[in-house]
């Protein structure tokens, strides 16, 4: 079994990020009803007064302000599965596994059209809040061990932040580049675990671009 992040590995780009956008030029009140909330939740995270956590599930609240979601998602979808990455689609397998942080809602659209097994981030887009562990970090590699930990032939992923699960695998693989370059992970030396902790603790880091 193949492993892989989502985000920025076999998909150039954030996709809840992406979709937030998407949905905002389709629903312009979302510009003030959600955009300015966003921006303050993020300054207040730069500032370290709240936790990740926080700052993702008001990242994912526009989700609930979606009507027309499941038509959205898959209007998305259309016109962005051409960013899955060539090197990906060349060597995918039926019984590959993509593990995100980004709301399932968004990603298992994706998972079915490629035909492949997925575990993200499970958001109630009614209430608005997390229904298990954000799917970031480690919270990663404690989904592949309470499975039974089966074995992962192969990891990608494009941020040091997966070293845990990518301590799982046979093989890790970080990717680069747009996600176009696959290189072997990094040895873990001193200064390699130094960036891995410091990817850890300040959790993800959001760049507000618009991607429609």
């Amino acid at each position: 079994m193949n492993v892989y992040d989502f985000d920025g590995t076999i998909f150039y780009s954030d996709c809840s990020i992406g979709f937030a956008f998407w949905c905002m030029n389709r629903h312009p009140k979302l510009w003030f009803t959600f955009f300015p909330g966003l921006l303050k939740t993020l300054i207040r995270y730069k500032k370290g007064k709240i936790p990740n956590y926080q700052l993702q599930r008001k990242m994912f609240s526009y989700l609930t302000m979606v009507d027309d979601f499941d038509v959205q998602i898959e209007k998305y979808w259309d016109k962005y599965e051409k960013k899955i990455s060539d090197w990906y689609l060349a060597q995918k397998r039926s019984d590959d596994l993509i593990i995100s942080a980004s709301p399932s809602c968004i990603i298992g659209p994706i998972a079915k059209r490629l035909g492949v097994n997925y575990m993200a981030t499970e958001y109630d887009r009614e209430f608005g809040v997390f229904t298990n562990n954000l799917m970031y970090a480690k919270e990663k590699a404690k989904y592949i061990t309470d499975h039974g930990f089966p074995v992962i032939d192969n990891f990608y992923s494009d941020s040091l932040a997966d070293t845990p699960i990518a301590l799982c695998a046979e093989k890790a693989h970080l990717v680069t580049n747009k996600a176009t370059t696959v290189t072997d992970w990094p040895d873990l030396d001193s200064e390699t675990m130094r960036k891995v902790r410091k990817k850890i603790d300040t959790g993800w880091n959001i760049h507000l671009k618009e991607d429609d």
